[in-house]
């Protein structure tokens, strides 16, 4: 089982450990919803390193980007980030990814170059690194994949800037939705700051290489402790994500699903004047319509929707299936998202989740579940 720099942080601290994604990584280190609350109200920071990293530059960067993501690379600026997914040949999800416009690094070595960051999920890595360097052919670029030297932290949180601003010389608040800035960060070089979140509290991502991560989360803890800031497992993660509908590779989406079934039209580009695997078979979909859709829905009851639980209409006909499912911190409800057929998708529609021998009721219900801050 892979380790990720901080592991010994992590058992220090007494975290719950276990595999996930091929990687040893804590899943709580406090109660689950007490971490999730952490996130919530104030400020807590997750090791995400297990997360994969690959460069991609040359003169045909953004020329092959555009021919492998569903969304428009071309309109990305640098120190933009864009999310998006790659589809495969047969209308599903490769995966969805982060794509970074660097352009400033020091990778881009030639005028003219393109320099790029792709951040992919840890269980794809070596799928999607495949798949990558066969849709390369042809392109003048070249990929480095810098996954097993790169650490991720998460920092999350409302009070998340404050706790961070002492770090660094860059106005961490100046850092728009979906962009980021490099630059000295807790006394380490060429770190990437960046603010796209998983967890819809607000918050940064810090790139660093792993000989400075630990330094670097030290220095995190020890000046954001005035903030109370904390350590926070993957187990947090899942509940702050799915409270906010966030899809998760492997749960929510997979190489089976069309990103219009996921409610992810809104980065597939089917005009953006470049093919890219599956475009036609998108294009039918949204002309005719899907057949199924992701929704969110809740539970009255206190029995939580777990993956696979088939989900029927109020006649017991099987309408779909169950994806996700969680008891809600903040709502202090069971919610889940599932696929139904999309007579069944409208919110305020009465589904039934089928859990053994009972059948509980659900409301399916518009997403995202809850609007932190608000």
């Amino acid at each position: 089982m892979k380790v990720t720099a901080l592991t010994e942080k992590h058992l220090e601290l007494g975290a719950k450990m276990a595999e996930f994604a091929g990687y040893n990584m804590p899943i709580s280190y406090a109660p689950i919803t007490e971490e999730h609350q952490t996130v919530r109200n104030g400020v807590g920071v997750f090791d995400v390193s297990h997360m994969g990293e690959f460069i991609v530059r040359g003169k045909d960067a953004t020329a092959f980007l555009q021919s492998t993501c569903s969304n428009d690379v071309s309109k990305l600026k640098p120190g933009e980030v864009q999310y998006a997914c790659l589809p495969n040949a047969k209308g599903g999800i490769v995966d969805d990814l982060l794509v970074y416009r660097l352009d400033d690094a020091p990778e881009m070595l030639v005028e003219g170059e393109q320099s790029y960051m792709l951040v992919v999920n840890a269980s794809n890595e070596l799928k999607d690194w495949r798949w990558l360097k066969r849709r390369s052919k042809g392109f003048e670029v070249k990929m480095q994949n810098i996954s097993a030297k790169t650490g991720l932290l998460a920092v999350q949180g409302p009070k998340a800037a404050e706790a961070l601003q002492k770090l660094t010389d860059i106005d961490l608040k100046s850092i728009p939705y979906y962009s980021f800035k490099r630059g000295r960060f807790a006394a380490c070089n060429n770190v990437i700051i960046s603010a796209t979140g998983y967890t819809g509290s607000g918050g940064f991502e810090i790139y660093a290489k792993n000989k400075d991560i630990v330094k670097i989360w030290d220095k995190i803890f020890k000046n954001g402790a005035k903030f109370n800031i904390k350590p926070v497992g993957l187990g947090a993660r899942d509940t702050l994500r799915l409270e906010m509908g966030y899809c998760l590779y492997g749960n929510d989406i997979d190489d089976k699903t069309s990103p219009l079934e996921a409610g992810l039209g809104w980065i597939t580009k089917l005009n953006k004047g470049v093919d890219f695997p599956s475009i036609e078979k998108f294009k039918k979909q949204k002309a005719e319509g899907v057949k199924r859709k992701l929704v969110g829905f809740v539970l009255d009851e206190r029995r939580v929707p777990r993956h696979g639980y088939v989900i029927e209409s109020p006649r017991g006909a099987s309408i779909g299936v169950v994806c996700s499912g969680t008891h809600s911190p903040t709502m202090d409800k069971p919610i889940g998202m599932g696929y139904v057929k999309t007579k069944f998708s409208e919110p305020g529609t009465k589904i039934k989740i089928v859990m053994g021998n009972k059948k509980l009721d659900a409301i399916v219900t518009k997403l995202p579940f809850v609007t932190p801050g608000v």
